[in-house]
């Protein structure tokens, strides 16, 4: 039997008429434009149905971090060339600027909790390479910060390129290491 009353959450198209809004005013004006008074302003919808679903702009992050999962790559079993693939496709992700800014603007908006969310979606590919070549746990941790450090760094925080000839330098020295 169906309840009669407000349904649990908002429409497919209020969803994503009211992400994308989001995502374009985050990329352009940064997280201080996440309100609801902002969102009803660019889309229209009401501002009851923005402080329902999305009653806070850390919410509105949250949201978006859920729509936008990393898709997976096609692992080859060669473990250099799958983690090689993964800097690149990383890299490509941070050059094209929204994965950049959008880690930014977590961190302007004090959402440590997300940001933590977000970089480890980003970090998982290298993960489940590693992982699916047998390496420990503690081994695969510390892989994965030496290969994506490189590339984190200089996309948020020196504003420039990704470093991908320092990521797969490292990520030789890796596959080298006895990581095989």
């Amino acid at each position: 039997m169906t309840r009669p009353g407000r349904p649990a959450g908002p429409t497919g198209d209020t969803e994503a008429v009211v992400l994308t809004a989001a995502l374009k005013l985050l990329l352009e004006e940064g997280p201080a434009a996440l309100t609801a008074q902002r969102l009803y302003q660019v889309t229209g919808v009401s501002r009851t149905t923005v402080y329902r679903h999305w009653p806070t702009p850390a919410d509105v992050l949250a949201a978006l971090i859920d729509v936008a999962p990393i898709p997976p790559g096609e692992p080859t079993g060669d473990l250099a060339e799958d983690l090689h693939a993964e800097v690149d496709r990383l890299g490509d992700r941070l050059r094209d600027r929204p994965v950049a800014r959008f880690l930014q603007a977590l961190v302007v908006a004090d959402a440590a909790e997300l940001r933590h969310r977000y970089v480890s979606d980003l970090l998982e590919p290298f993960h489940t390479v590693l992982r699916a070549a047998g390496v420990p746990d503690d081994d695969r941790e510390d892989a994965v910060a030496m290969i994506a450090s490189p590339l984190l760094l200089d996309a948020l925080l020196l504003d420039r390129p990704p470093a991908r000839d320092r990521a797969h330098r490292i990520v030789d020295t890796v596959a080298g290491a006895g990581t095989k």
